[in-house]
């Protein structure tokens, strides 16, 4: 099982890309796939709980242990990115929901498959696996003051409280609980153990059908979202390009070692777009834009992290 999984995420970067291809072929074969709108939100519970299952939340405590290197992931997450971000979008047409969909994916540090990539990079992935419950947190106490920041008057018209508030209940909390009884459940009983187990082999298979989904229900509904997709490509190819560096110079002030400034680089350069995705499908009138540019975002950053675990592994 263990080597199962390992395969998993040792080629999870081609699954994926498998996932979006078959997607494609399949909504532009296959009539009424936009009927599948009705399945993301299901499909995005099931990912996030399995992928919660990753995140130690009973190593919280230890990750505030981790001061100095704590103290560089805010400071490169939360204040040298919203910067680096504030700056990208300033080139991005004044749209609103353009603007919105960029921004709710590039001010969210990742807090799972950057513990895999960091690891094949040679970067210390224990060091981000232990800080994955605090980024979490903090990205989604932050996220809400970043938005009415950059979007000023256009971000109380486009993130309603009740459906962002019921996304984020729904599709973050309750995960996140879940993920936290069944972690305690594993700890305690061998059955518990087994079941974490079995559940442990589905993150990339689960995260391969929300991209399926995702692509099949948005794509038939073109013009916009096309549009949109090919206006942030740029954007987030610069993102992808400068963020990594800013890590590392944020690493580099803190004097962290080589493989905790790996780690940081990975951090500030890989986001959390699936598990935001739900929220922006909180927003009114979200499809076909909204997820069309959080999608292409995914793409555009798996590439990346086929550049970073062959040059972060170098930085020393």
């Amino acid at each position: 099982m263990q080597d199962l999984r390992g395969a998993f995420e040792k080629h999870q970067i081609p699954i994926y890309f498998v996932a979006v291809i078959a997607a494609a072929v399949v909504a532009l074969t296959v009539s009424g796939t936009t009927v599948l709108e009705r399945a993301i939100n299901p499909a995005l519970a099931v990912m996030l709980y399995v992928t919660f299952l990753q995140v130690p939340i009973a190593e919280l405590r230890r990750a505030f242990g981790q001061v100095q290197f704590l103290a560089a992931l805010m400071l490169g997450n939360f204040i040298a990115v919203p910067v680096l971000v504030w700056a990208l979008v300033q080139f991005l047409p004044a749209e609103p929901m353009l603007r919105l969909g960029v921004l709710l994916v590039l001010l969210t540090p990742c807090i799972d498959y950057v513990v895999t990539f960091a690891h094949i990079g040679r970067a210390d992935s224990r060091l981000l696996l232990a800080s994955t419950p605090v980024l979490l947190v903090m990205q989604m106490v932050l996220l809400p003051g970043y938005l009415g920041l950059f979007l000023g008057e256009h971000a109380a018209s486009l993130v309603q409280v009740g459906p962002f508030i019921h996304a984020f209940v729904w599709l973050i909390a309750v995960p996140l609980a879940l993920a936290a009884v069944t972690q305690l459940w594993a700890a305690k009983r061998p059955s518990g153990a087994r079941a974490f187990a079995i559940m442990g082999l589905l993150p990339v298979p689960t995260t391969a059908l929300v991209l399926f989904v995702v692509v099949v229900a948005v794509l038939p509904q073109p013009g916009p979202a096309i549009g949109s997709a090919l206006q942030v490509v740029p954007i987030y190819g610069v993102f992808a390009v400068v963020a990594p560096v800013l890590g590392w110079l944020v690493a580099r002030m803190f004097r962290l070692d080589a493989p905790a400034g790996r780690a940081m680089a990975f951090s500030t350069g890989t986001r959390n777009s699936l598990v935001v995705l739900p929220l922006a499908l909180a927003v009114p009138g979200a499809i076909p834009i909204l997820p069309a540019v959080v999608v292409t975002q995914t793409l555009v950053e798996l590439l990346g992290e086929l550049a970073y675990i062959r040059l972060i592994k170098k930085l020393r």
